[in-house]
């Protein structure tokens, strides 16, 4: 997954700067403002992927900052976070479109995985179809995924190691590799990438399909399939990488 640009907001300089590093520990890049107009200012000249922003602060609080930058940038995703109870202010926030309220001391595994919603997904449909390529991209495309496109396994390969590939959904008769050529040669390279596979003769492939399942792929689509089936799957794998969803 990709980097977010990340501004944290608080007048407590030791803790935007301890929350600072564990982001970038986990390879984000951060800014940081101490006071609300300040955050206003950055927020007015630059695009943020999210804002952790205080609630409680001097000169104008949290939540005054945060109506404010809703009427320049009505779609920024803002966090609140507090560590008083200011019930008021919470509610205030949250019915105007605050994407989420965190109260101090931080739980950092629920903070890493609000982060996680953010990023956009990067899923590669390799696939040797340029209708069910195009068609499936404009479905993925309008749900926020990242869609990157291979007409084979080759291309898939090399795709997988030059990009952010998150999920991969894999067709199984391809020209030059199979999905199953494809899949076992990531696995010799020490690929390891959330893997949907798709086809359309699952009855001729049974045997190639109970291969795959043994090297825990971790989705199994018959074409034609439902789109939601496969949202479905993605969400599930967006949460947990290494589940099963057959």
């Amino acid at each position: 997954m990709k980097s977010l640009n990340i501004l944290i907001v608080d007048d407590d300089r030791d803790f935007a700067e301890s929350l600072s590093d564990i982001f970038e520990m986990e390879g984000h890049k951060c800014e940081m403002a101490h006071d609300g107009e300040t955050a206003i200012k950055k927020l007015v000249e630059k695009d943020f992927d999210l804002t952790f922003m205080d609630i409680k602060m001097s000169g104008k609080n949290g939540v005054e900052s945060f109506l404010e930058i809703r009427k320049i940038k009505p779609n920024a995703k803002i966090i609140m976070m507090t560590g008083y109870s200011v019930e008021d202010l919470i509610t205030q926030a949250v019915e105007n479109g605050a994407w989420g309220v965190l109260h101090k001391p931080l739980d950092m595994d629920k903070i890493l995985s609000m982060i996680k919603k953010v990023m956009p997904t990067g899923i590669l449909i390799a696939d040797d179809d340029p209708d069910f390529l195009n068609n499936l991209k404009d479905v993925l495309d309008d749900y926020g995924f990242t869609v990157y496109k291979a007409k084979n396994g080759d291309e898939a390969i090399k795709r997988v190691q030059e990009e952010n590939i998150d999920i991969l959904i894999l067709d199984l008769r391809m020209p030059i590799l199979s999905g199953l050529e494809t899949f076992m040669l990531m696995k010799e390279k020490g690929i390891s990438i959330p893997t949907i596979i798709v086809t359309a003769y699952a009855d001729m492939e049974n045997m190639t399909i109970e291969r795959l399942k043994s090297y825990c792929v971790n989705g199994i689509l018959n074409k034609p399939f439902d789109p939601e089936r496969l949202l479905k799957i993605l969400a599930d794998l967006v949460d947990d990488p290494e589940k099963v969803c057959y």
